[in-house]
């Protein structure tokens, strides 16, 4: 075992720190342009304070559309996008852009989720008070979610967490690309079985933290 790591352990620690490199440049990316993609489903939805039922069946279609596509298919799909915005198509970074554009739609619809769980109630009393759609928008809908938006974070990490086993496979980098390296084509299969081990371990690691952060931002349990 001492003389694996010897061996070995350089290598997989720099691919643990590639993946999460990817997991968390990705979702950031991912959050970015999936937070308000999830907001406007939200509120132009019928019924929403910025009621447009149209707009949300078009944009509603176009996200399911993009959360249809498989993840490989996608990332083999973009090649020329990926290389006009980062220069090349091979590399952590590089993954980042088919990881965001395929975890944007799928965040999208877990903060639709989160945000329609909010209590009509609390909408229409901000209403009351004369509450502007941004102020319902940021101080009422996006705070009183936040424990059901960070268990959704967790999903999502998880979900481009394993996205980047993918990418790995096609000279992206981390414990995936090891994994394919060594333990598929070199046949040295107790590296496969170290890099399956980290992965289990970052993914309980993920889940915990945000597990202990939703308890604690729930009021219910103050």
């Amino acid at each position: 075992m001492i003389e694996f790591f010897r061996e070995y352990g350089a290598l997989l620690w720099e691919g643990t720190l590639e993946t999460l490199y990817m997991t968390l440049a990705a979702t950031f990316f991912a959050y970015l342009l999936g937070l308000p993609m999830g907001v406007a489903l939200t509120i132009t939805k019928k019924g929403g304070i910025a009621e447009a039922p149209r707009f949300n069946a078009v944009f509603g279609w176009v996200v399911n559309i993009l959360r249809s596509l498989p993840f490989i298919i996608l990332m083999f799909f973009i090649i020329p996008f990926t290389r006009f915005l980062v220069g090349t198509s091979i590399g952590a970074t590089a993954a980042l852009v088919p990881l965001t554009i395929s975890a944007a739609p799928f965040i999208a619809r877990m903060v639709e989720q989160s945000l329609e769980e909010i209590d009509a109630g609390v909408i229409e009393a901000a209403q009351c008070m004369g509450a502007t759609r941004w102020q319902i928008v940021t101080r009422v809908l996006l705070v009183e979610s936040v424990p059901s938006l960070l268990r959704g974070l967790s999903i999502s990490l998880i979900t481009i967490l394993g996205y980047t086993a993918i990418t790995g496979s096609v000279g992206a980098g981390g414990l995936g690309n090891i994994a394919f390296r060594f333990g598929y084509q070199r046949y040295q299969k107790p590296v496969m079985y170290v890099t399956v081990v980290l992965l289990i371990l970052l993914v309980c690691i993920i889940q915990i933290i945000f597990d202990i952060a939703a308890r604690k931002s729930d009021k219910r349990n103050k």
